[in-house]
């Protein structure tokens, strides 16, 4: 009876082994594909209203007493939100981007664009040939370390796209209730721009509030990487 259990134990592992294996197989081939089509399926869903005022208003449980409770200004909660976002989309770069082979593969790559340029400008056609050869293995290369700098997009967006729900819904209630054409706790002043709410739009169609958050995003995530010696290219 024991033999017979450990050999059912066995095949499960064995089993449970060949599929993660499959998986990863699976993932490395078609793992861009994926994660393109995951990322159009995230922002097709800002276009479904139930859906991103059902989101909004789950995420308001976690995040609405910043703005009921505390009364922070509501740019200075974006700023707190832009900081979790830096944070984790830097961490999840951090393990699933190999900065090393992308250093590495980046330095190759000028390698070979000087010898190709040099080989053209001499006109050796045997350097040329070879050079040629070269090209195709340097350009599947760089294609991969696109791809896995795509990849962990579909990651960032599962987190990252009920907090611009949450955002909408938010500054959605409070503008709805605005009694001045400005309100303090959803006004900013923006260079060149000067005073707006943040559902305004101040660039083409492009209300203030994502202009504000990109910002921050950008100037605390170099902080952040700098912070954890995450490297980049």
């Amino acid at each position: 009876m024991r033999i017979s259990s450990s050999i059912v134990q066995l095949t499960r592992w064995q089993l449970c082994s060949g599929e993660l294996m499959d998986f990863g197989k699976i993932w490395k081939k078609y793992g861009l594909y994926i994660a393109l089509a995951f990322m159009m399926l995230m922002m097709f869903s800002y276009s479904i209203q139930w859906l991103r005022v059902g989101v909004g208003q789950s995420i308001d449980v976690v995040f609405g007493p910043l703005v009921t409770e505390f009364r922070i200004p509501f740019f200075i909660v974006i700023v707190i939100l832009s900081a979790i976002t830096g944070l984790y989309s830097s961490i999840i770069q951090k393990y699933t981007i190999d900065y090393e082979r992308m250093a590495s593969s980046q330095e190759r790559m000028k390698e070979f664009q000087t010898e190709y340029r040099e080989a053209q400008l001499s006109q050796d056609e045997k350097r040329i040939k070879k050079m040629e050869a070269k090209k195709d293995r340097v350009m599947r290369e760089q294609l991969e370390m696109s791809q896995q700098q795509f990849k962990p997009m579909a990651y960032i967006l599962v987190l990252t796209v009920p907090i611009f729900f949450w955002l909408l819904y938010r500054l959605g209630q409070i503008h709805s209730t605005l009694s001045m054409p400005y309100d303090s706790m959803i006004m900013i002043t923006l260079p060149y721009a000067g005073p707006h709410n943040l559902p305004d739009h101040v660039l083409w169609v492009m209300p203030a509030w994502i202009i504000w958050y990109m910002i921050c995003s950008l100037t605390i995530s170099q902080v952040i990487r700098k912070t954890l010696n995450i490297g980049g290219i």
